[in-house]
């Protein structure tokens, strides 16, 4: 079933879609997922109705004591990162293998294209903190081989390559330590390896750090602009001027903590906020440097959104605020194509 021709395809930066399917304790989740209707934001139907082309979907290893609270078979051995990660895995290789066609992994920024162009749901791997990765990185090669493009070393806690982005609302993102030298060796692989390097949760230090190690685009996957909504994961001017100094790119998140002025995760949140925080970063950045980050299925959206088949309306949102077609179509999916070419070089 191909994408609308009245939902203009959108290509995403983050989405946590494997760690609702991997919390799932009943029935089949994949299944569910390409067949039913979920709870959450994402799910095949919906996909569909909204117009969402693909996008980066992340693995993400949750603390143990969310998972104590939310999953009710929880075991404290069960709580194996490594497992974890390779299970999320696999459930992106089921939804793409029993999908009948409706949904690619791509490794090139070349078959997002051809999946955009042919009406393919485009899934990337990606990994939200490195929490499973060994310090001498030995499973990377692994993860690679099966479709990892993308590299998140840290979440918002500790681990053995450095420390998120952490603190609560208001807050400076200069919130601890920076990378540890078992995070800068990752840096040099992930550049080696032509992976993007995710920015959305280092605390300042690391920022840059990576900026002065990387010699890839500064990328920030989901994050939003410090000055209007001071939360830590959100990007100072300073760190926006490197990041366009870069030629990088910034996803817009659609969480509602991440885009009001007040900080509160509160669905009574108009969508002209999103469009606010694309109005400073095109003004920082440059409009070939801004796309989307929606965090679906992470966070709370503006309850005008509701979840991924109302991106239709925030496109219009777009195009009320005055945004050319040409600019909402950069700002959807072609800029995204853009940075992930210049990053992994294909």
């Amino acid at each position: 079933m191909p994408i609308p021709v009245n939902a203009l395809p959108v290509f995403d930066g983050h989405n946590d879609l494997l760690l609702r399917l991997w919390m799932q304790e009943q029935g089949d989740a994949v299944a569910d997922f390409l067949h039913g209707t979920m709870n959450g934001h994402l799910d095949m139907a919906r996909i569909r109705k909204g117009g969402f082309a693909g996008g980066l979907f992340a693995v993400f290893v949750p603390p143990a004591q969310y998972m104590k609270q939310s999953k009710t078979t929880y075991r404290e051995e069960d709580h194996d990162p490594l497992a974890i990660t390779e299970a999320q895995i696999a459930l992106l290789h089921q939804i793409a293998d029993r999908s009948e066609g409706q949904a690619r992994i791509c490794r090139t920024a070349g078959e997002i294209k051809s999946c955009i162009e042919q009406g393919v749901l485009a899934m990337v791997l990606h990994i939200e903190g490195a929490e499973a990765l060994d310090e001498e990185c030995s499973q990377l090669d692994g993860w690679i081989a099966a479709g990892l493009r993308s590299m998140g070393p840290l979440w918002n806690l500790q681990n053995r390559f450095g420390t998120g982005v952490t603190g609560g609302f208001p807050g400076s993102p200069d919130s601890g330590d920076g990378l540890t030298p078992a995070g800068i060796n990752l840096l040099r692989l992930c550049n080696q390896k032509k992976l993007l390097i995710d920015l959305s949760h280092m605390n300042e230090k690391s920022f840059w750090q990576v900026a002065e190690v990387s010699d890839a685009p500064l990328v920030a996957t989901h994050s939003n602009v410090h000055a209007i909504c001071p939360q830590p994961r959100n990007l100072t001017d300073q760190q926006l001027a490197a990041i366009a100094q870069s030629d990088g790119f910034v996803g817009v998140n659609f969480g509602n903590a991440f885009l009001r002025a007040d900080g509160k995760r509160d669905e009574d949140t108009p969508l002209e906020q999103i469009v606010r925080h694309l109005d400073a970063l095109i003004e920082k950045l440059g409009e070939d440097r801004v796309g989307f980050g929606s965090d679906f299925d992470g966070i709370s959206v503006p309850g005008e959104l509701g979840d991924v088949a109302g991106l239709p309306k925030l496109t219009a949102a777009m195009a009320q605020a005055g945004y050319s077609s040409e600019l909402i179509e950069k700002l959807c999916w072609r800029n995204w194509l853009r940075v992930l070419e210049k990053t992994w070089g294909e």
